[in-house]
């Protein structure tokens, strides 16, 4: 895609895929005319800034702010193309400990991030989702579904406007803070890798192809979409003993929120869900464009009714070797038993 003399904004900028998102960015087109890194935690600008120094990046701006803020997110899109909103609370405890904070990020944050762009000249806009939207337990799951509903709705009540509001959804980040690799491989130096329960399992994506498939809907999306990758399954015994064989691994139970296996795509979605090869598309229930058109475009095949995406019924796993490959090449270069 490109990105030559555009301005992008990335809310959550300083995260995980913030953080791949920019390098990506700016490796690949280093024409872009402006990248901001809007997020609320100095700390983390300042760092990043220091990879990023403006004499050799002269396109790139830290933004401190809050999607909370709708006055200042409204500033911040000023003179802005696309937009990636990467910002969320994310951690499934924290959230049920702390209701309303997350329900004023997740859900008021991403209504301020839609009216910002509504009311400034913003083109396409792409927002980050979770396996745990999908038939959601918990209130993590229950806000990024609401976010997600708010992002596909935007497409209907933009008028005249001919911006674009899509949405990517994909399971766990290999290696992004907070998730279960980087936890293991810190505890294998005690000994010891707790289990919460044997039979978990979770999706895995690298964050390669979690920065391919914002750009994929960046580039690719028509309006209102869900766009979910194909990725393999990982059993959560199976990263334990791909990081610690000799480690200890007592099973200390579920934490709150949590799911045996994850789903990104519900039995009841699929009266909606079209399959594009690479990716699987939800497209909204009341659409925009012309469907007929949409699956001649991309030669979209309509996924059986009754099918559903889950990590415990994958056709496609990781095995222990896998991992650990896997963990060498994304998470630690130095990893090894």
């Amino acid at each position: 895609m490109d990105l030559t003399n555009k301005a992008i904004l990335i809310t959550g900028g300083t995260g995980s895929l913030g953080k791949a998102l920019t390098q990506h960015l700016l490796t690949t087109n280093p024409g872009i005319k402006r990248l901001v890194i809007f997020s609320r935690d100095e700390q983390k600008q300042f760092e990043m800034a220091q990879e990023y120094p403006s004499h050799l990046f002269p396109q790139i701006r830290f933004f401190i702010g809050d999607v909370r803020d709708f006055d200042r997110l409204k500033r911040a899109l000023k003179g802005i193309d696309y937009v990636i909103h990467a910002a969320a609370m994310k951690h499934v405890p924290i959230a049920e400990y702390n209701p309303m904070e997350c329900i004023k990020t997740n859900i008021m944050g991403a209504e301020n991030v839609i009216n910002a762009c509504l009311e400034t000249s913003v083109e396409r806009v792409v927002a980050l989702s979770t396996d745990k939207a999908a038939a959601p337990i918990n209130l993590y799951g229950a806000t990024k579904l609401a976010s997600d509903k708010l992002f596909v709705a935007a497409n209907n009540i933009k008028g005249w406007n001919p911006i674009i509001f899509s949405v990517v959804r994909y399971g766990n980040v290999m290696g992004s803070n907070g998730s279960v690799i980087p936890f293991f491989l810190k505890k294998r130096k005690e000994g010891v890798l707790p289990i919460t329960e044997p039979e978990m399992t979770r999706f895995n994506i690298s964050l390669q192809g979690g920065v391919d498939m914002v750009l994929h809907a960046l580039e690719h999306a028509w309006g209102g979409e869900i766009f979910v990758p194909k990725i393999p399954s990982y059993r959560i015994l199976d990263v334990a003993e791909a990081i610690g064989p000799d480690c200890e691994k007592p099973v200390i139970g579920i934490r709150p929120g949590e799911k045996i296996h994850e789903e990104m795509i519900t039995e009841s979605d699929s009266f909606y869900t079209w399959d594009l090869g690479k990716y699987y598309t939800i497209v909204p229930s009341l659409l925009k464009w012309k469907l007929d058109d949409f699956v001649s475009h991309f030669n979209a095949v309509k996924v059986p009714y009754g099918f559903k995406y889950n990590s415990g019924e994958n056709t496609d796993w990781e095995t222990v070797e896998t991992l650990r490959s896997l963990i060498t090449e994304h998470v630690d270069s130095t990893f090894k038993l």
